[in-house]
């Protein structure tokens, strides 16, 4: 779990037991999954092919991002904070998810080099949208949240891809795999 989402938690928790659970279980079930069914679906689809799993997180978070800075230069009401707040909250969790999978697919050696060169890039397109974006009380926590979140995954993306570059230019026969397959052994 990141640590960024202990304190949110802890709070939760604390205010629960006072007795203010019900705006929290409101505000809590307000807030949508960031991806479509459809998208989802995709996404269960590519689960075995991780450098098109990747794309597709990094397309979708691409949309959020893309929304964000459409939302950016329109006139300050309480429809635009919430919508940002939302869309924020979304790339932020979308960030969390792709760099979840990231980890995953690390751990088992799967060459995502390639996913991992686009989301190099794209990351600090992303970060650069999230920052011209003047905090505003109704969602500025959102935004650093989502800032924090892009900073992580873009510091993570350019970390695998040094570590993938130099792993498999010392394991040239495993270059382009899925997973790690046991050897056989020499006996």
């Amino acid at each position: 779990m990141r640590l960024r989402f202990f304190f949110p938690i802890a709070l939760t928790t604390l205010l629960g037991i006072a007795g203010f659970n019900a705006p929290i279980a409101a505000a809590q079930k307000d807030h949508h999954d960031p991806l479509t069914e459809a998208q989802v679906e995709k996404i269960r689809e590519a689960g075995i092919y991780p450098n098109e799993r990747l794309k597709l997180y990094i397309e979708y978070l691409g949309d959020h991002v893309n929304v964000v800075k459409s939302l950016t230069n329109r006139g300050k009401s309480d429809a635009r904070s919430m919508h940002l707040d939302n869309e924020l909250q979304d790339v932020a969790t979308l960030m969390d998810e792709l760099g979840s999978n990231l980890d995953e697919y690390s751990d088992r050696h799967a060459d995502i080099r390639l996913a991992l060169r686009a989301l190099a890039e794209d990351s600090q397109h992303w970060l650069i949208a999230l920052k011209a974006l003047a905090g505003e009380g109704p969602f500025d926590l959102s935004r650093k949240e989502a800032i924090e979140a892009g900073e992580d995954l873009a510091d993570q993306s350019q970390r695998l891809l040094r570590e993938q570059t130099d792993y498999f230019a010392l394991h040239k026969d495993e270059k382009g795999q899925e997973r790690a397959e046991p050897k056989p052994d020499p006996q």
